[in-house]
């Protein structure tokens, strides 16, 4: 025991050992504590990676699974040979750009216990079938190699007249299928965009144009399927998650999709015709489209009269503010696409100048609309 000069306390070199004891366990703590700690980084690291590789494969699965074309489809004849194995027949798929990896083709088929089971014969295909309706249709046989025939649905085409081109087919029954249409409470529950559309609006904008490949003893509800699961696809692909204008809805982009659809039939001005009618929207001005009254007259006037764009309904986009209550036509995805993405203008006006090529005239002044729209009429 000593006793430092000007300290009254007295230490004990017995108590500085046990002092330092604590210290070396304090720092055994410590690193313990550092170690848990590394661990837990470690383990949420580890977490983190398998969180990503799966969101990875179950993003790749989900293309692997859909159609390879969304557009632009086409019929395409195939013939399985008898004795043709899994292996084989995904070569003669991916040969004709039906499926986009024949390994994989085996081994959902495989995971499905469908190996084995796909049945010889001629099929007619098309590539926008996703992998299960292929596998399905191998599977059926000889449903699948049924006669079938092809029919295009043009972009812009109101129901009425997808009606009547789908008339084209043998057993269609036109008054069925219109029938069908006019209620979504047949498929609100199968198609989740179908639930952001309001009811009593009827499928008006979600018939999806395209070229279709139809079994000819194909029913109405048949047809109507095929042509919202085209749209579905669409829903999926371009819409779902995407950030809209302002307080939209999916029906209010799909109505503005359908009126720059009927405006215009040159996709380099579809964009430019969508920020027209968005500038309208931003300034509360009507949007005085001559679609709207056309789908509310039933035909298609090159001219409007002033009775035409006084008569009373919510379609009347030169009487109401804003978009009509619901879209006015079957709009293609490029249209959908200027809905989505309008060109940054200052335009406010459009006039159709050249008959032939379809070519419009824009302009953020009045007047100079006016004379655009004088000089047209006097070609």
């Amino acid at each position: 025991m000593f006793k430092l000069e000007g300290c009254s306390r007295v230490f004990n070199m017995n108590n500085l050992g046990f002092v330092g004891g604590r210290f070396m366990a304090n720092a055994e703590g410590v690193k313990e504590h550092r170690k848990k700690r590394l661990k837990r980084i470690r383990l949420g690291l580890f977490f983190i990676i398998m969180a990503l590789i799966l969101f990875g494969v179950k993003n790749y699965y989900d293309y692997l699974m859909e159609p390879v074309a969304s557009e632009n489809i086409k019929r395409i004849e195939i013939e399985i040979p008898s004795g043709s194995t899994t292996k084989t027949i995904a070569g003669i798929l991916k040969k004709n750009d039906l499926i986009k990896n024949r390994e994989f083709f085996v081994l959902i088929s495989k995971i499905n216990k469908n190996d084995g089971h796909f049945k010889a014969g001629k099929y007619s295909l098309n590539n926008g079938m996703a992998l299960k309706e292929i596998i399905d249709s191998l599977i059926k046989g000889g449903a699948s190699s049924r006669e079938t025939v092809s029919i295009t649905i043009p972009e812009g085409y109101e129901i009425k007249q997808i009606a009547e081109k789908l008339s084209e087919l043998e057993n269609f029954n036109k008054e069925n299928f219109i029938r069908l249409v006019s209620s979504d409470d047949n498929y609100r529950d199968e198609y989740e965009f179908l639930k952001q559309v309001p009811k009593g609006l009827g499928l008006e904008g979600y018939l999806f144009p395209n070229t279709y490949e139809i079994y000819v003893d194909s029913t109405e509800d048949d047809i109507i399927r095929k042509m919202l699961d085209e749209f579905n696809k669409i829903y999926i692909k371009y819409i779902k998650g995407q950030e809209l204008y302002k307080d939209f809805t999916l029906n209010d982009l799909i109505a503005m999709a359908s009126i720059i659809e009927r405006e215009t039939r040159l996709d380099e001005e579809r964009a430019v015709v969508s920020s027209v009618f968005y500038n309208r929207l931003e300034i509360d001005m009507k949007l005085g489209s001559c679609a709207t009254v056309q789908y509310v007259l039933g035909e298609r006037k090159s001219h409007l009269s002033i009775a035409d764009t006084k008569i009373e309904s919510p379609y009347n986009t030169y009487i109401n503010k804003g978009l009509p209550i619901g879209p006015i036509a079957s709009p293609g995805l490029k249209s959908i696409q200027a809905a989505l993405n309008p060109d940054d203008t200052d335009y406010l006006y459009f006039v159709l100048t050249d008959y032939d090529k379809g070519k419009h005239t824009f302009t953020d002044n009045y007047n100079e609309f006016l004379r655009a729209k004088n000089a047209a009429k006097n070609q």
